[in-house]
């Protein structure tokens, strides 16, 4: 509620949304009375709540000519903290793994969150094969091959269609190799679901369950799944469901609706972020992402105008 209360008075964007949704900040005493930014805003707005100018800004990819999500982050040291505290609350420190990534997508573009965060992870992994591959499946193939024999914890995160390429290429034994994927299918290839990019990837590389990683430009903090596509998030970052219909009103665990979520690393931007994913919360706490609503690649609300 602090959070919220020093971003509702400092973030100009934010402070308009409130405005025009005729909302009274100092009423607002509970986490669901909250209103939630749309992520659209990151693609027409400079969504920030400090005085501070920006020592990173993070962009997300897009087909030419699309607007981009721009993430303006003026201390970078609370995103550094927020994906190293985040791997070792599910994973343990990273300077027991071996940290390979298979992410040619993003290193060849500027502006990655997600590079950012795995040259760190690369770096304090301190492993001398840590490192990212680009088109070399072979090398890779070798480096884990050679890895395994000396029974070092490894972790291979790779975008979606890259790691299908490679299981397609060679049918392999990477049986207690972490295999992680990161999304990132659209427009790379035909679409299928993660049940079934998972079920084709644990047949062809030798590996019982595919581990995920659920992240984006407009966050600082990701959420971590060990397997069946359910995702757990760190204790700084929190999932809603929102009812399809109505974005103020929120679903019962285990109904589907739009994923709203709450990252307290987002402080000098926006914490309250209205995804346009589908998903629905379980029991357990864990959530499950569902898919994408139709209109995503519609630009925000028109509630502001852009400037």
């Amino acid at each position: 509620m602090e959070i919220f209360r020093y971003q509702a008075n400092n973030n100009i964007v934010y402070k308009e949304y409130l405005l025009h949704l005729k909302k009274d900040v100092e009423s607002i005493s509970k986490i669901d009375e909250i209103p939630f930014l749309p992520i659209e805003f990151f693609k027409s707005h400079k969504v920030i709540s400090s005085k501070d100018s920006a020592k990173e800004i993070f962009t997300s990819s897009g087909t030419t000519g699309a607007f981009t999500s721009r993430h303006y982050v003026p201390d970078v040291s609370i995103y550094k903290a927020s994906f190293k505290l985040g791997f070792e609350q599910f994973y343990g420190s990273i300077k027991d793994y071996c940290v390979l990534a298979l992410l040619p997508s993003y290193l060849e573009r500027e502006g990655s969150s997600l590079i950012y965060m795995m040259k760190h992870l690369i770096k304090d992994s301190n492993h001398p094969k840590s490192g990212f591959y680009l088109h070399n499946h072979k090398e890779l193939i070798a480096t884990i091959s050679d890895l395994k024999k000396t029974n070092q914890k490894i972790i291979l995160l790779g975008v979606s269609f890259v790691l299908l390429d490679l299981a397609e290429k060679y049918k392999m034994d990477f049986s207690n190799v972490i295999i992680m994927e990161t999304g990132g299918m659209k427009g790379r290839r035909k679409e299928i679901t993660r049940e079934e990019l998972h079920a084709f990837l644990t047949q062809r590389l030798g590996v019982q369950k595919i581990h995920s990683e659920y992240g984006m430009t407009e966050l600082l903090s990701q959420a971590y799944s060990k397997g069946d596509s359910l995702f757990f998030t760190p204790k700084w970052m929190k999932i809603l469901i929102r009812d399809t219909y109505d974005p103020f009103t929120y679903e019962k665990k285990g109904r589907s609706g739009g994923v709203n979520i709450i990252d307290l690393a987002n402080i000098h931007s926006c914490s309250f972020i209205e995804t346009q994913d589908l998903g629905k919360i379980h029991p357990d706490g864990s959530f499950e992402i569902l898919g994408r609503f139709d209109n995503s690649d519609i630009r925000g609300c028109n509630l502001l105008v852009n400037e």
